[in-house]
């Protein structure tokens, strides 16, 4: 059994096709198909099926999957003895757009600037899909918005308390009850998948409370400038509109409801050894979180 025949099958995994992990990987694809079947061979079964024309993981694929990861991984480790506190390399990060541009900026500057040998890779995407992509190992690291989670497979970190608020434009309604009332606001808000829209709408489905329509769009800006129009209101982390709220260009509705606390995550997929680039990484997450929590609770006092 080869070692790039491993690296082929994780490739074919993250990529979900065999003409695209061909282009990455610099292969014909008649040479990834001869990979594939050499580890077939040898594992004595199929690992790649087609299910209506999509690529699909047999049972036994998905099985060689942490047992190539960790064959992988401890290759990995051995090729890097000799410089093995040096950070280097690849990082791939995966978070949710409101911890993207609230928390995650300092971090990464920071990062760029203590280690410039490593490429630094951010995608944004739902905390779901973060966290199936960390799980099929297309990123390093992944960050969540969510209430309290058990992550299994996985290193867990819960880092701060996200305040979720309903905002408004300055001159709109002043409490959530009024709104409640009037039919004509719309409850404006981000993509499906989304934590803390899902975790109001879920309130409002508890409460029979039905007399909103829904106005979804594609980023936190856009939506912050719809409700800044006085079109309707959203339901956002705090530290995404803070800079608004205090300028005077949102306000926070005052409610008496009683919401899900929210918390972000950092999510590292469980390995025997993790890349100093990554290691490097969690730490100065976690001092930040520490230092903002710090600053939090001296505020508070």
């Amino acid at each position: 059994m080869e070692i790039r025949h491993l690296i082929t099958f994780m490739t074919i995994v993250e990529v979900e096709s065999y003409t695209g992990s061909a282009s990455k990987l610099g292969y014909t694809q008649s040479t990834l198909t001869s990979h594939i079947q050499a580890l077939e061979r040898e594992i004595g079964g199929e690992l790649f099926t087609y299910v209506n024309r999509n690529l699909q993981l047999t049972h036994l694929g998905r099985e060689l999957i942490p047992l190539a990861e960790d064959l992988l991984s401890t290759h990995e480790q051995i090729k890097n003895m000799r410089s093995t506190h040096e950070v280097k390399g690849v990082l791939k990060v995966a978070a949710p757009e409101s911890l993207t541009i609230s928390r995650l900026g300092p971090i990464i500057k920071e990062y760029s600037m203590k280690f410039p040998n490593v490429k630094l890779i951010l995608t944004n995407g739902t905390c779901g899909q973060n966290q199936t992509d960390l799980i099929s190992g297309k990123v390093d690291v992944a960050f969540m918005v969510y209430p309290e989670i058990k992550a299994e497979k996985c290193l867990h970190y819960s880092l701060l308390e996200e305040k979720i608020v309903l905002v408004s434009s300055n001159d709109d309604l002043d409490h959530f009850d009024e709104y409640k009332k009037d039919n004509t606001h719309f409850f404006i808000t981000n993509e499906e998948g989304c934590s803390y829209r899902k975790m109001f709408e879920r309130y409002l489905l508890k409460h029979d409370i039905y007399s909103f329509q829904t106005m979804e769009l594609w980023s936190i800006d856009a939506i912050k400038k719809i409700v800044m129009s006085g079109l309707g209101f959203s339901v956002l982390p705090y530290i995404t509109v803070k800079e608004e709220v205090n300028s005077g260009k949102l306000k926070i509705i005052n409610h008496n409801e009683t919401f899900e606390p929210i918390y972000s995550h950092m999510l590292i997929k469980k390995k025997k050894w993790l890349s100093p680039a990554v290691e490097a990484f969690v730490e100065l997450v976690l001092n930040s979180a520490s230092e903002t929590d710090k600053k939090m609770s001296a505020q508070n006092k």
